[in-house]
């Protein structure tokens, strides 16, 4: 999906851009390519700079209140410093690597609700507006889709996905938010759990995965939240039996329950580092800032194999993700 408009503060006339990503997903850390088309006005305009701004819908929570709101987390120069003639059509090509926490927007091809966009902005004889927008869609590194495959396997199911404004304390997290991915518990652990999420935080060197699971209380204990988090690299995911790696991560979970303090539904969650065979590391952590509510949007997550997503979720098609796309940056333009 792809938004023109004229440059509406150099007034009619003005020079258009339409930024053109090259097919297909892209991955955290990963390239990003495409064109900038340019097209004159009806003068010559000196084109300053032309930048590229990645942007998100984000969840935060203040209080009782949760709001959305679209928040940049990366830019890039691609390109400025000539003079555009009347008239004239220039393709500048471009490649962008994303940051390694850059969330996943689908998984087998089918979206998780998440609304990412690529923003493109023109500053032309000292005049700045934004551009185009497209639509971002980011598919999981390798060890991503690992664990959430082997959670399918072991009879997690998708439940929705979303951003939260906010750090994970006790790792290197440098984006301003991060991504939850909230599962049904496998019928195995559903007597001690009500859901899981899942946080990916990756680097170059590995990733830090952060398993929250919200307890079930029994009749004489009250429901609470566990966190852990374990460390694990990027090589050798083809090689890793990871449905015995990950059950004993839940196991982990599950059983450290008497480890864990009485939390409050708002604040500071312990994270207990831990690894396995195929980790590196231990950490200590925890969330900054309020809990996750619901899902900013829906979507239909099917057709996956592992059996990760599954079904209809709050009765939207991947159709109509798309659109809200649109309407949320819309919205956020319309406002400045």
């Amino acid at each position: 999906m792809v938004f023109k408009r004229l440059l509406g503060s150099l007034g009619v006339g003005g020079p258009t851009v339409d930024t053109v990503l090259d097919p297909g997903p892209v991955h955290p850390g990963g390239p990003l390519t495409g064109q900038v088309h340019l097209r004159g006005g009806t003068a010559d305009f000196e084109i300053e700079q032309i930048t590229l701004e990645l942007v998100a819908r984000v969840e935060d929570e203040h209080g009782d209140e949760e709001r959305e709101g679209v928040v940049l987390f990366d830019r890039f120069t691609v390109g400025g410093g000539f003079r555009l003639a009347e008239g004239e059509h220039r393709s500048l090509p471009f490649t962008a690597h994303l940051p390694w926490e850059t969330p996943i927007t689908e998984l087998y091809g089918q979206p998780l609700g998440i609304i990412l966009g690529v923003r493109t902005g023109l500053e032309v004889a000292g005049a700045k507006d934004k551009g185009d927008l497209d639509q971002l869609t980011v598919g999981p590194l390798p060890v991503q889709e690992a664990i959430l495959e082997a959670l399918g396997q072991l009879g997690f199911g998708f439940k929705s996905a979303d951003l939260e404004l906010g750090h994970v304390g006790g790792t290197g997290q440098r984006l301003p938010f991060y991504q939850e991915i909230e599962l049904t518990p496998a019928p195995q652990y559903a007597h001690a759990i009500n859901e899981l999420e899942v946080t990916f935080l990756a680097t170059p060197g590995g990733m830090d995965v952060v398993l929250e699971a919200d307890k079930r209380g029994g009749l004489f204990s009250s429901g609470e939240d566990a966190l852990t988090l374990f460390t694990v690299g990027h090589e050798g995911v083809e090689h890793h039996d990871w449905n015995t790696e990950v059950d004993a991560w839940i196991r982990r979970l599950v059983e450290r329950r008497a480890t864990y303090g009485s939390y409050g539904s708002h604040g500071a969650h312990g994270a207990h580092g831990a690894h396995g065979s195929y980790g590196h590391g231990e950490h200590d952590g925890h969330h900054d800032g309020g809990r996750r509510s619901g899902p900013s949007t829906a979507a239909v997550v099917g057709g996956v194999a592992a059996g990760v997503a599954v079904g209809v979720v709050g009765g939207m098609v991947a159709a109509e993700v798309v659109d809200e796309i649109g309407d949320a940056f819309e919205d956020e333009e319309d406002e400045d």
